[in-house]
């Protein structure tokens, strides 16, 4: 269980990110992120309240320690 990286995220953002967060996490603007979530290449559990849409904050955490499990190191070109 990714407990740090819930536990930055909930101080920073609290129990759920909004959309804007959630882009302001991954380092992308909102329109990328909408258009990763339209592609399906954004696999964070989502719900929606109204016409806004949130993520928890452990949904997001996991996503995170899961990409960086699957990180390889770049080479140097030669």
């Amino acid at each position: 269980m990714p407990l740090m990286t819930q536990a930055a995220l909930i101080d920073k953002y609290g129990f759920r990110l909004s959309s804007e967060q959630l882009a302001d996490v991954l380092g992308v603007s909102l329109a990328s992120l909408y258009n990763m979530m339209s592609k399906g290449e954004l696999k964070i559990k989502t719900y929606k309240e109204g016409h806004r849409r949130f993520y928890p904050y452990d949904a997001v955490a996991e996503y995170l320690d899961e990409r960086a499990r699957n990180a390889t190191v770049m080479k140097a070109a030669e």
